[in-house]
Parts: structure tokens; sequence; C-alpha cells
């Protein structure tokens, strides 16, 4: 992003009397401090900004995770949006949006951006999701999201929404599409899949599919986890990178062993799109406790492509969380 694009927050009298925030803003932006450290002290800011109900750190601490947009890590910043997304709280909205309007910015990042407002169901921010969907001129990857987005506020302020019945998740994330409806007969693994695979249904669809395989996957014991990763690794083929970065992010989620020789050909080929890598590089580092996948990780500390690095370094560092036996990845030492 432009400098100029997002100004840095400013530091309210909210910090001055809360240390903790201010030690972890500190971290965050600091651009010289260890990427891996950074990360974690985003997902301790992200869990600060996420509590309900809101506290006296919450605002401080969007604030916090908005005043590292002048970073030029495209990794960082899009996972800045991502965080402020799953905060579940309107200040962050501003923020989003001129990353979104920010054209020089990376195409990762405002795709994070606009997704994120969907996870915050800002219906207020429909209009300007309409306009960067509907614009030959933006990326791809951008216009799709924002198709999603709008597909996602839209089913949730509908009734056909409110009366729907989800099966309960194991995962706390705000997704960008919910799982598809409880009904009295349960789709199939196999249904879900041609779900998953149709390219002439439109994403927000194929997306509950997606959502509805993973949580079939999880826990890792259910008779149905290794089907339901086999049904999601065929998403790979698919024409549209954003639908298979999505894919590599539930992998991260579900942290199953079954993904991995998917998530390793996912990372090796370097005719993927990097977005499309990096984020297989974060799911493998959740398995990090797997054999041969911290090996396969450290082929990769010099891809040509920096977000590809810089997602090696987290990945390592995650892999290190897992064999460590540590309760909490986001806990940073702020003393």
């Amino acid at each position: 992003m432009s400098p100029s694009a997002v100004d840095p927050a400013p530091l309210s009298h909210e910090h001055d009397s809360d240390p903790t925030v201010l030690a972890l803003r500190k971290t965050l932006t600091s651009e010289s401090a260890a990427l891996a450290k950074r990360f974690r002290a985003l997902f301790s800011l992200k869990h600060l900004a996420a509590q309900k109900p809101a506290t006296s750190q919450t605002v401080p601490a969007i604030e916090a995770i908005a005043a590292a947009f002048t970073s030029p890590s495209a990794l960082l910043k899009h996972e800045l949006a991502y965080c402020l997304g799953q905060s579940g709280k309107d200040e962050a909205v501003p923020y989003l949006r001129a990353v979104i309007e920010d054209r020089a910015e990376d195409a990762m990042c405002r795709h994070e951006a606009a997704e994120a407002l969907g996870a915050l169901n800002d219906a207020g921010s429909l209009d300007l999701l309409r306009q960067r969907r509907d614009d030959p001129e933006e990326e791809e990857v951008v216009r799709e999201t924002c198709d999603i987005a709008i597909e996602r506020i839209e089913w949730e302020r509908s009734e056909a929404g409110r009366a729907e019945r989800l099966k309960q998740s194991d995962f706390a994330s705000i997704d960008p599409a919910p799982p598809l409806a409880k009904t009295t007969e349960t789709q199939s693994i196999p249904e879900l899949e041609r779900s998953l695979l149709n390219t002439s249904l439109p994403l927000f669809q194929r997306y509950r599919a997606m959502f509805a395989l993973r949580d079939l996957a999880s826990p890792p014991d259910l008779p149905t986890a290794v089907p339901a990763v086999q049904a999601l690794a065929r998403g790979f083929s698919d024409p549209s990178a954003l639908f298979r970065h999505e894919i590599a992010f539930v992998f991260g989620q579900l942290s199953h062993p079954a993904s991995i020789p998917s998530l390793v050909e996912t990372l090796s080929n370097t005719k993927e799109s990097s977005m499309v890598r990096h984020e297989a590089a974060e799911a493998l580092g959740s398995l990090g406790d797997e054999a041969g996948v911290e090996d396969t990780l450290r082929k990769f500390v010099d891809d040509p492509e920096q977000v590809v690095r810089d997602s090696i370094v987290v990945a390592l560092d995650m892999a290190e969380f897992e064999r460590s036996g540590q309760p909490e990845y986001a806990t940073v030492s702020v003393a």
C-alpha cells in the first residue's frame, strides 16, 4: 500500500494506560522486528480486538493492527485485513475500505479487505463492493472476493438466511460463506464435491460446499474426514486462484495429515499463483509436527516470490510452535 493511503492509526490516550496493547503495537509496526514475532503480536492483538463484550483494549487493538498497513510486506498486510475482519467490530470498517480503494495496493491485500467487510456483515460497504465487482479493470481476485462478500452480506440479512439451520462448526472463524444448511437429508460427500467443483455455480454457493466439506473433516478421526479432505484437494485444479487459495486456507484450519500431499504439490508448483502457494505454506506450518513437513518447508526459504519466502518464515515458526506444545500461538511476551 502506498504509505499515504491509510494513515497510521492515531495513538489514543487509551494506549498510554494499556502497556499490553502499546507493546504489541510497537512489535507489530517495527520493520526491524522478526516477521514471526510480528505475526505473534498481530494474533495477540486480534484476540484483544475480538473480545465480547468489548473492553477498553478493543479499539486500541484495532488501531494498533491498522497502524501496520504502512508495512511493505504484502503478507503481513493481508493478515492485518483478515484479523480486522475477524474482530467482529465496526471500528475496523474504515481501514478496510481504504485498503480496497487503494489501487496501488497488492491485490492479495485488497482481496482480504473485501472478504473482511463481508465477515463484518457491513451493509454500508455494499456500494463499494459492487463498484469493484463490476469494474472490468479491477483485479480478478478482488472482483471475485467482492462478489462473495456481497452474497454473504445479503444472505446474512435475508429472511431465507435467517431461517436456515446450520451445523455447529468446530471452527471459531467468521468464514467467507456459511456451510450448507442442515436438511432432513444431509448431502453426501460426492454430492458436495460435485457442487464444489461445478464452475457453473456461483462462487458463494461453491464456498458453502467447501465449508460443509471442511466441517465433515473435523474432528480428524471422523469416518468422513479423509474422504472430505480428498474431495477438497480436487479443488486445487479449479481455474480460480481465489478458490484454490481458499482450499489451502481450509486445509490450514483442518491440519489433517491427509492434506499434506496436495499442499506439498501446490507449494512446489512455481507456476502456481503466489497467493495460493503462500497459503499452502502456512497450511503446512500448521502440520509442522508431522514427519517431513519442516524439511519440505525449508526447501523454499529462498523462493523467488517474496510472499512465499515470508510465508515460509511464518510457517516454520508455526511448525516450531506445533512441536513445542504451547497452548496458544498468539501469546507473546510484552514485558
